[in-house]
């Protein structure tokens, strides 16, 4: 009997578009689910007909593939990548891969990495984004683990993967263990920052002008021209969405849709993995609040009764704020990559994944939720200069920024004079501000009352006119305490 190239487990909707696409391009593609019910409505409908092989038990499902077994796990993150694991271990030998395709965290991509590794058997954990036309006509491929695991499948991964405008693969090695999917998860947090930052600017529209939503979506549409710098898969679809109506009436869809967003996990993981890396990503997290936000609606049902608080109207005239609104925006998903980015350079140092920014970013160009225009920019911001501290430190980009920083804060206060909160694009702006700060006089303020109350010591500047902090000759940071209970407060040098 024929063996199959490929085994996928897990017949949801991207399990199923990925087992399609590897067939269109000539894959035989061995499939199984723990309900054997959806392997059968699988094969026998969207797979009827097609060079798919289904299996109704473990042992049949690893019997049918070639040595070395290729094993794609798309299930639910956490226990079930376990579970299924455990199942696949006594049927597998040295040398076999197992890629696990979900959504899972990457800290438990790395245990299970480490696991596997002592056992012989090769494992990948993979980002895959795209949603399901992405996986059925061509994702971006996001693998990251054993280098030798990589190349058992870097011919598949780069025949299904979509292909950019130059017609390069959006696939590339990523690193070690778990960084294809710590690529992932901040590929996530940046893609709700997007999502926040355009619902924003629509939100905006809609109250200073009294506009109707496919009156903005007509405007959207105009941002998704050939060569705007906003051109992207998530204004397009904005776009569509916002001047679909809603059976037919007068209304529109998404004024029906409730005002609540759901989430995964992704965008919070990459707040927390932010957090333990003392990087500052508020745009993200920003969206990711709002999303909490959205999903109290009983209490901002009935804070609406209680808290009825002051709007006005536009006095910009509507051509005036489609530009402004435009170069904002942009300037926000600058700020909003760049925090991405400066968490994918950290998580990198901290954990060894040795990331290609560019290479990663170029990745993006196609098959993803993020795919856009801009991200040509970004990819050749890094091939100018790998090692910038900071997107925002790109020549290309900082001439953008000085230029518009303007138009973002403009628009902010015409937000807030409307009465539309825009927590995205309030810290995609202060984002921008603090980090061109040579002295930030609120943290100068924080470190004091530290001290003041729990004796916590504070570094200096070198002086009034020279703000980089003040060490010892051979380069150690000085610490100081002042004894502010007694009466002269004197200052001290604490050394340890």
């Amino acid at each position: 009997m024929k063996k199959a190239d490929i085994g996928i487990i897990g017949m949801e909707v991207m399990g199923k578009s990925l087992a399609l696409n590897m067939e269109s391009k000539g894959y035989f593609v061995a499939v199984f689910n723990r309900t054997g019910s959806k392997t059968e409505a699988f094969v026998n409908g969207p797979a009827k007909g097609k060079n798919i092989l289904s299996t109704y038990t473990i042992e049949d499902f690893v019997n049918t593939l070639k040595s070395p077994k290729k094993i794609m796990l798309m299930v639910k993150a956490g226990k079930p990548v376990d579970i299924f694991i455990e199942k696949l271990l006594p049927l597998l030998s040295k040398g076999d891969l197992i890629i696990d395709g979900g959504n899972s965290y990457f800290k438990d991509t790395m245990r299970r990495n480490t696991e596997l590794a002592e056992r012989g058997i090769l494992y990948i954990g993979t980002g895959v984004s795209g949603g399901e036309e992405g996986a059925l006509k061509g994702p971006a491929l996001m693998p990251g683990g054993q280098l030798e695991a990589y190349t058992l499948v870097e011919g598949l991964f780069k025949n299904i993967a979509a292909k950019a405008e130059d017609g390069k693969p959006c696939v590339s090695y990523i690193g070690p263990h778990g960084a294809g999917h710590f690529v992932k998860m901040v590929h996530n947090g940046i893609e709700y920052a997007d999502m926040q930052l355009i619902g924003e600017c629509v939100w905006t529209f809609k109250n200073a002008f009294d506009m109707s939503s496919g009156e903005i979506g007509n405007i959207i549409s105009k941002w998704n021209g050939k060569n705007d710098v906003l051109r992207s898969y998530l204004i397009e679809i904005t776009a569509d969405g916002l001047k679909e109506r809603y059976k037919r009436s007068d209304e529109y869809l998404v004024d029906r849709t409730a005002d609540i967003t759901r989430m995964k996990g992704t965008g919070t993981w990459t707040v927390q993995s932010a957090l333990e890396l003392l990087v500052p990503i508020p745009t993200i997290a920003s969206a990711v609040f709002s999303r909490e936000m959205s999903q109290d609606k009983d209490l901002r049902l009935k804070m609406a009764r209680e808290l009825t608080l002051r709007k006005e109207r536009a006095n910009e005239s509507l051509e005036d704020m489609i530009d402004i609104a435009h170069d904002a925006l942009y300037v926000a998903k600058i700020s909003a990559y760049a925090q991405g980015l400066a968490l994918l350079r950290a998580g990198s140092d901290e954990y060894g994944f040795d990331l290609n920014l560019g290479n990663i970013v170029r990745g993006w160009r196609a098959g993803c939720i993020i795919r856009a225009q801009f991200l040509d920019e970004i990819t050749r911001a890094y091939e100018e200069n790998s090692q910038i501290p900071n997107l925002l430190a790109a020549p290309r980009f900082a001439e953008i920024v000085n230029r518009d920083i303007g138009k973002l804060a403009y628009f902010i206060d015409i937000a807030h004079s409307v009465g539309v909160p825009i927590p995205a694009m309030d810290s995609a702006y202060d984002y921008i501000v603090q980090l061109a700060m040579p002295i930030m006089v609120s943290a100068q303020v924080s470190a004091q009352q530290r001290d003041y109350f729990g004796s916590h010591g504070y570094f200096k500047i070198r002086g009034l006119n020279d703000p980089r902090i003040l060490t010892t000759d051979d380069g150690k940071i000085r610490e100081f305490h002042t004894e502010w209970q007694l009466q002269d407060r004197p200052e001290k040098e604490i050394t340890k």
